[in-house]
């Protein structure tokens, strides 16, 4: 497989800060809000995987720090993100193929040794131009930055597939006690938030009662693919799950007309 040097931050300064000092200021002013969290006994936990959402910072940031803080309770020796492709359409599974991946606060490494073990078994495709600017994972990058410094990442990022043969690479992945993994989605977008909540209590009953049918009754999660994924991977490794946070983009923008819903939630 080809590689490429670094997988450049494309969103840097669009949705997150630009600078390292932005990034720090930001998360330690989400974590001094901590007390905010719904659910914040699921903040002691040890993950095996987190969701978080994948908005600008001011947006959905606080909801993407709680699960990462919960994250931070894990020793990884690697963290793979999984997010859905925004910008170009691909078939299966497409995976990073880089030495480092780039975040304001210093380059993260590519794990790829690792890496090339999961490609010859899932065979994975190298679209490189689905990486470029992919907001869904690359968001998740100053966060494993910040509280895990010395862990290696891998970057996926799946097109039009079934979420059960995603959860074939997800079950691999929380089956290896090295690895956290990081599903990234948000949720409904753009309905009045009454609305917007009622579809979003769908998608978050189906990860708290951890059943994939549930999904079926009205969750418009973005990342649905991965969550799915997820939930059937956590059910066959008989792990537990847990909603940790939920709000709308109208906590900040105060406009209730049109919003996008965030929630975090940790699998242990």
């Amino acid at each position: 497989m080809e590689l490429t040097t670094i997988r450049k931050a494309g969103n840097r300064g669009a949705f997150y800060p630009t600078s390292c000092q932005g990034v720090e200021n930001s998360i330690n002013l989400f974590s001094s809000m901590m007390e905010k969290v719904l659910n914040p006994k699921l903040l002691d936990v040890t993950p095996r995987a987190i969701i978080a959402p994948h908005a600008g910072y001011i947006y959905s940031g606080f909801t993407a720090n709680a699960a990462h803080a919960a994250l931070a309770h894990t020793m990884p020796q690697r963290v793979v993100v999984i997010g859905p492709s925004h910008h170009v359409y691909l078939e299966g599974i497409s995976a990073a193929f880089t030495h480092q991946y780039e975040t304001p606060c210093g380059d993260l490494e590519t794990d790829l040794p690792y890496l090339e073990k999961l490609q010859q078994k899932f065979r994975f495709q190298n679209v490189e131009a689905a990486h470029w600017r992919e907001h869904s994972t690359e968001t998740q990058m100053p966060f494993i930055k910040y509280y895990h410094p010395k862990a290696t990442v891998i970057e996926l990022i799946y097109g039009k597939t079934d979420w059960r043969q995603l959860s074939e690479v997800v079950a691999y992945l929380l089956d290896d006690r090295e690895t956290a993994l990081v599903i990234s989605s948000d949720l409904s977008h753009f309905y009045p938030e009454d609305e917007a909540k009622i579809l979003d209590t769908v998608c978050l009953n189906a990860i708290k009662h951890a059943d994939t049918t549930l999904f079926d009754q009205g969750c418009e999660a973005c990342g649905i693919i991965g969550i799915k994924a997820l939930i059937h991977a956590a059910n066959k490794l008989k792990l537990k799950t847990g909603v940790l946070d939920y709000r709308t983009s109208a906590e900040v923008s105060s406009d209730t007309s049109s919003v996008v819903g965030y929630g975090a939630a940790v699998v242990w």
